[in-house]
């Protein structure tokens, strides 16, 4: 690591006296120094104190798809940033054409790309466009939005109101209406003692859809694998049961990638393992992983019709401006994103570190009881702690949280769902870079490893 110990001193007091941090109770800022970190490279990253530590969750928030220090993107951002940086998203732009192109060649079925510059705002953009579907296709009726317990679609109000994860929509409602929740689908923590326990956790959705009405819903939101809610990937028959609800009741399907899209679990979008023809696609994130601030809203031609129909009505369009969605940097940097993972065979290599990482996880679940349960898919993965197999009683949070407190002393950086569930952030979460190779899964898996031991004995 490059850099003067004295300015880097600086830095962190500056940090710590003028910066509000994300997620972080700042009274520990009281006796310990924040954490600022100052390089990347790789799945490695370097703080203020020169600790080397891999990163094993992509930049803390699955986001570093590939990787630091990609000169390449920062190339193409610079060139763009001189020849043209931004105009209101109202005009188009170069890069934009050209990424929205290349994205759309990945997502058969859905034709239309709109810009904006976080996940929140992605979806928040969705619950708009079915709103005024609602008032000009349905006389105001079909309004309701569903969403799914342990989901999590973004920090504004109005993606809030969606939220699955109790302790982040605490403190912050009354929230709008037209938000109606449907039961999870974890069968880990099954609801229903059933042996087709997918279809019948998607026939809950249904249930939900006739106790409100069919011709009050709107829209269906769910994430392809729940991320922050646990990593709770699908039980089998759940999405081919999902997709045909929807459809039996035309409601249209809004699948938000803004964790798994753009190869996180081995394929270029989560919901393609599982044969959905989605109305709406959300992504962030990995997008652009973290070079520059993108998000997309993805929708169909049918959707992008709803708003074309009558042009002499000053009403008709979609009415909706994000400003900095008419940055050029981000899909400047998508592109050259994209271009990454296919020439570098990024999506395979995910599949086949994928594999690794739960074979090394399935090791430790031998190995030390409080793993009750892995889970994920391509290299998205979690473990849940719990303090009684056979109970299924959680791991108490504290001691969680020392695990990835032990790592971390390690120099290896996981995570866990954190005020998310109510006695149930209990998660290990994991979700490296997809270049990560197999000496960075066991360092991970050795790290974990362990601080178990430690911990828990």
């Amino acid at each position: 690591m490059d850099g003067n110990i004295n300015d880097i001193s600086q830095v962190v007091e500056a940090d710590r006296k003028h910066v509000w941090h994300h997620l972080s109770q700042h009274k520990q800022y009281e006796t310990v120094d924040p954490r600022v970190i100052v390089e990347g490279k790789g799945l490695r990253v370097w703080d203020a104190k020169g600790k080397e530590h891999l990163d094993a969750v992509s930049g803390g928030v699955w986001t570093v798809n590939v990787g630091y220090g990609r000169e390449s993107i920062a190339r193409v951002v610079y060139e763009q940033l001189v020849k043209m940086n931004y105009f209101a998203g109202a005009a188009g732009s170069v890069p934009g054409a050209q990424f929205a192109q290349r994205l759309l060649e990945k997502m058969p079925g859905l034709s239309r790309v709109y810009y904006s510059n976080s996940g929140s705002e992605a979806n928040e953009k969705v619950y708009k466009m079915v709103r005024q579907i609602a008032h000009r296709h349905h006389g105001g009726r079909k309004w309701k939005i569903l969403y799914r317990e342990r989901d999590y679609h973004g920090t504004t109000i109005g993606t809030l109101a969606t939220s699955g994860q109790d302790q982040r929509a605490m403190q912050y409602g009354p929230y709008p209406d037209g938000f109606v929740r449907v039961p999870h689908c974890l069968e880990y923590r099954k609801q229903w003692d059933v042996e087709n326990y997918g279809e019948r956790a998607a026939d809950a959705i249904e249930e939900v859809i006739l106790r409100e009405g069919p011709d009050t819903v709107g829209a269906l939101v769910l994430e392809p694998i729940t991320a922050g809610g646990g990593v709770i990937v699908p039980p089998k028959g759940y999405w081919e049961r999902v997709s045909q609800i929807c459809k039996k009741y035309d409601i249209l399907l809004h699948i938000d990638e803004v964790v798994c899209g753009v190869g996180r679990t081995g394929t270029w979008f989560g919901y393609q393992h599982y044969g959905i023809e989605p109305d709406f696609v959300t992504m962030a994130k990995g997008v652009a992983s973290g070079y520059a601030a993108i998000s997309c809203t993805v929708t169909t031609e049918k959707v992008f019709e709803m708003f074309k129909d009558d042009p002499n009505d000053p009403m008709s369009y979609f009415r909706d401006i994000s400003t900095f969605g008419g940055c050029t940097s981000g899909p400047a940097a998508a592109l050259e994103n994209m271009r990454i993972i296919e020439d570098e065979g990024l999506l395979a290599n995910t599949v086949a570190m994928g594999e690794r990482f739960m074979g090394n996880l399935k090791g430790l679940m031998e190995k030390h009881r409080v793993i009750g349960d892995v889970r994920g898919k391509g290299l998205f993965c979690g473990a849940e702690l719990v303090a009684d197999r056979a109970t299924k009683e959680p791991a108490d949070e504290k001691k969680v949280a020392a695990v990835v407190a032990d790592c971390n002393a390690q120099g290896v950086i996981i995570g866990m769902t954190n005020r998310s569930v109510p006695g149930l952030n209990n998660t290990l979460t994991f979700s490296p870079a997809l270049i990560a190779t197999a000496s960075d899964i066991d360092q991970i898996t050795d790290a974990v490893d362990g601080a178990l031991g430690r911990v828990f004995g």
